[in-house]
């Protein structure tokens, strides 16, 4: 399996750093976000099942082969009926005497345009982004022969955005949404990114990078030197979004090869997760509760007690120390 991922990516590069994005266009139509949330009849509880913290040891558990440990988290919020955030998890493992295949694929979406509008197109951006992946390179990595696609992965990507955009256009007219996917290829990971949906890297150390740039108005302000980040955090627009799936024409996502975390975490979720939960809260979360189900479960539970104004949405993938 060593020679699928070499004719994928070419030979690995020791110390390779990420690619750096390319500059922000011009501001224009921006997206706006939902309506005023209205309140539910009752407060709508994290979709996660109830984990019990004895279920989980402190100790480190080695795994063999070394795997990916993933967890998620999903909840309405305690203000909103109808929940447009979306999100897609797969992790496999092809393990025989001769090889060793990882795979994994998670996105999420963060949907807007109302109600019926929001969540369609988050669906259908998660079902569309999913299947081109899945179909033009998942199928060929478990194939007999292990024949990689002619097409690089930046162009395989870029494919997917694309018919997103225009399935979203399609079945969800008036729609846009937010995706942030993280691609795992053996010791390749790509990030996609569009829109204010985050992915984060912690590492083993305890501390947390931020990896995407959010394509929001106030956040492109804050960049120019226009307002603070204190005024950006409480700006009346903080929600209007220059850069979404289903909204203008096509157009070319940030697409990053980064180091993998041996012996910490990538995290993805909605604005609904890191707007309400602070970084010190979901790093004092992850660390006091190393497992992803769980820490999922109480990081939901943190941006409900915190009014759970939104949606939310969190995948959390635990990477161990080694990946081969």
């Amino acid at each position: 399996m060593t020679t699928f991922i070499e004719k994928l990516f070419g030979k690995p590069k020791k110390n390779e750093t990420p690619v750096s994005p390319e500059p922000e266009p011009e501001i224009s139509e921006p997206a706006a976000r939902s309506e005023t949330p209205t309140l539910p009849s009752q407060p709508s509880q994290a979709s996660t099942a109830p984990l019990a913290p004895a279920m989980f040891s402190d100790e480190t558990i080695q795994l063999s082969p070394p795997q990916l440990i993933v967890g998620c988290g999903h909840s309405v919020g305690q203000q909103r009926e109808h929940n447009e955030d979306a999100l897609f998890t797969l992790t496999t493992n092809l393990v025989s005497d001769t090889t060793y295949l990882r795979f994994g694929l998670y996105i999420i979406a963060d949907g807007m345009g109302g109600h019926q509008h929001g969540e369609l197109a988050s669906g259908v951006s998660i079902r569309s982004m999913a299947n081109s992946i899945l179909r033009k390179l998942f199928i060929p990595f478990i194939s007999p022969k292990g024949e990689p696609p002619e097409e690089s992965i930046h162009e395989i990507i870029q494919d997917g955005i694309t018919e997103a955009h225009r399935s979203i256009a399609r079945e969800a007219t008036g729609g846009g949404t937010t995706l942030t996917m993280a691609l795992i290829i053996g010791d390749q990971f790509i990030l996609t990114h569009v829109g204010d949906s985050r992915a984060y890297t912690i590492f083993p150390d305890g501390s947390l990078r931020l990896l995407t740039r959010d394509h929001s108005l106030v956040r492109r302000l804050e960049e120019l030197g226009q307002i603070t980040a204190a005024e950006a955090a409480v700006h009346p627009q903080r929600n209007v979004l220059y850069r979404a799936l289903g909204h203008g024409e096509p157009f070319e996502p940030e697409i990053n090869t980064l180091p993998i975390p041996s012996g910490g975490y990538v995290m993805l979720c909605s604005d609904g997760l890191w707007g309400y939960v602070n970084e010190q809260k979901i790093l004092q979360i992850i660390k006091e509760n190393p497992h992803p189900e769980l820490a999922c479960q109480l990081m939901v539970e943190a941006a409900n007690a915190a009014g759970g104004p939104d949606n939310i949405s969190v995948i959390l993938i635990h990477f161990p120390d080694a990946l081969s």
